[in-house]
């Protein structure tokens, strides 16, 4: 075989006159123009059989200059690339023979620069008309995200573990899961769309204008924070899709084996700093792309799109009234609806009250159940309280349910409304499930805690949010959640401040029971105010609706 072909060109510097003061000579030094500037380039594969090269597509660059600090290549394919040392590797991947214009500028100090252009000719033998076929539908075609489906978006590791590298196996996003706050619903907002200019594939994002950043590259939208955030972000312009052979480490019968360039930083939806995404899989209805974090190439994002717009089941109307108690009826509570659980013990957060079944701690009067917390001395507790159930005389699976409730005071106080998985007995906690609909603290009044409870999300870790209201303590306050098979969502007086995508398989497709109570101190009451002596939760009504 020949020796491989060089072709070399040599380019005129063109020197741009700087007028400048001393003070601009100061800042920059010698403000000198990069000379001699000359590329060489190989075509990989190239002999007197395949003056073109070996069909791979690849050609090294070498420029070199005098007074150069670095180099940019700019390619008439709608890509560019930056290198310190003159140096490139590209691959051009256009099927067939091409002859792209390449443009070489050597930067020098102060932003003088030199340039030179030349014509390069080049054979690629790698295409996918498949994919184009799927991507664009032979013309063109919309893709969103796949909402509905678990792992729509997800993390694992890049690495040589082959049983862990071709899908999240650190994180796997739940049906629907960004929809329930703004911080994360803009991603579902995405439409993604292929199409055919010719035999060259385009791309255009469409998110209006705001995208969803991965935390560590909030800056580059102009924010900051610990967590992913929806941004104001123009990600608009059409691109230039290129593909090429998928080089990731990834065992080639769990990939497709192309990889998708989109030009000009394009990206799809999820900002990770990364332009290229390797096709997992892709049908003419749905497509997986796995994609190297920018910055971190520890980490690999996987994304599944539908052709389908990502529409959220609605929760069911809720509007058939299936319990109330509006506490009418002054004396005990109504023991059709209401028992006790009596004792002490910590009830697995180290409170410290003794729930007792009396009427001083649990009664109706002027039209309100009132459970009062006191500071008495009772079967060596110093605190008494009391703690209602609908066990075994109202249990249920969906539903509306709402308390109107006004809340007591005082450091250690922990009211509490919520429901518990019916099958805690022998599903133990926090298997059979927990639905927090409002949780209060006395240290810290006005925050309104809704929570959800399961297996891999418990106690410290739970899944939850909380809100700050006024005069949670002096004025009545709608605590809601709505509970149907595909979520779990928060409110107070009707605004939305958590949401759970539910799944098949979690606790929350069975029954519950209503809880209502007051414990003192614990985990989460914290410190009791050594002043304390009693407080009152009022609860003007419990209502559930299905």
């Amino acid at each position: 075989m020949k020796k491989l072909i060089q072709k070399t060109a040599y380019a005129l510097a063109f020197i741009f006159a700087f007028a400048g003061c001393q003070d601009d000579e100061h800042n920059f030094g010698n403000v000198n123009a990069p000379g001699n500037l000359q590329v060489a380039t190989e075509i990989v594969g190239q002999d007197a059989d395949n003056p073109n090269g070996d069909g791979s597509g690849f050609v090294n660059f070498t420029a070199t200059a005098t007074d150069a600090i670095s180099y940019k290549y700019i390619f008439s394919d709608d890509t560019n690339a930056i290198s310190g040392s003159g140096e490139l590797s590209k691959r051009f991947t256009q099927p067939g023979l091409h002859t792209y214009t390449v443009t070489v500028l050597a930067n020098g100090t102060g932003g003088v620069s030199t340039s030179t252009s030349f014509e390069i000719t080049v054979q690629s033998n790698f295409k996918d008309d498949e994919a184009v076929q799927f991507l664009t539908g032979g013309s063109s075609k919309k893709w969103y995200w796949a909402a509905s489906e678990l792992g729509h978006l997800g993390v694992g590791p890049n690495s040589d573990n082959a049983a862990q590298n071709y899908f999240g196996f650190y994180y796997q996003a739940q049906p629907f899961e960004k929809a329930g706050s703004p911080d994360s619903s803009c991603l579902y907002d995405n439409e993604l769309t292929f199409s055919l200019d010719g035999t060259t594939l385009k791309y255009q994002l469409d998110n209006g204008g705001r995208t969803f950043f991965n935390t560590a590259f909030l800056s580059v939208g102009g924010g900051s924070g610990s967590s992913d955030l929806c941004l104001n972000y123009d990600a608009s312009g059409v691109k230039t899709v290129t593909l090429s052979p998928s080089e990731s480490i990834v065992p080639a019968n769990l990939k497709r084996g192309t990889a998708m360039t989109f030009s000009d930083g394009g990206f799809m939806g999820y900002y990770i700093q990364q332009s290229t995404y390797e096709i997992m899989s892709i049908t003419e209805n749905r497509m997986v792309v796995r994609a190297v974090m920018g910055g971190n190439e520890a980490l690999a994002w996987y994304h599944t799109f539908s052709t389908q717009p990502p529409t959220q089941p609605s929760d069911d109307t809720f509007d058939n009234l299936v319990f109330e108690d509006n506490f009418d009826v002054a004396g005990a509570p109504d023991p059709t609806k209401w028992s006790y659980n009596i004792g002490a013990g910590g009830w697995g957060n180290n409170e410290v009250q003794y729930y007792t079944n009396s009427t001083d701690n649990a009664i109706v009067a002027d039209g309100m159940l009132k459970i009062t917390a006191k500071r008495q001395n009772l079967s060596g507790s110093e605190f008494t309280s009391a703690r209602l159930v609908s066990e075994n005389k109202f249990e249920f699976t969906y539903g509306k349910i709402e308390f109107r409730a006004k809340l007591p005071t005082g450091g250690g106080t922990w009211p509490a409304l919520w429901a518990l998985g019916q099958n805690y007995a022998t599903n133990t906690w926090p298997a059979c499930g927990e639905i927090d609909v409002m949780e209060h603290k006395g240290n810290n009044p006005n925050v309104i805690y809704g929570t959800l409870h399961y297996p891999g999300a418990s106690g410290g870790t739970a899944n939850g949010n909380n809100t700050t209201i006024t005069n949670a303590t002096t004025d009545f306050h709608i605590y809601s959640a709505v509970w149907s098979s595909t979520s779990i969502k928060f409110y107070v007086d009707g605004n939305l401040y958590h949401s759970y995508a539910n799944v098949a398989g979690s606790p929350f497709n069975a029954d519950f029971f209503l809880i209502m109570n007051v414990a003192m101190g614990g985990n989460f009451g914290g410190t009791i105010d050594p002043a304390f002596t009693q407080s009152t939760m009022e609860v003007d009504y419990v209502r559930v609706y299905q």
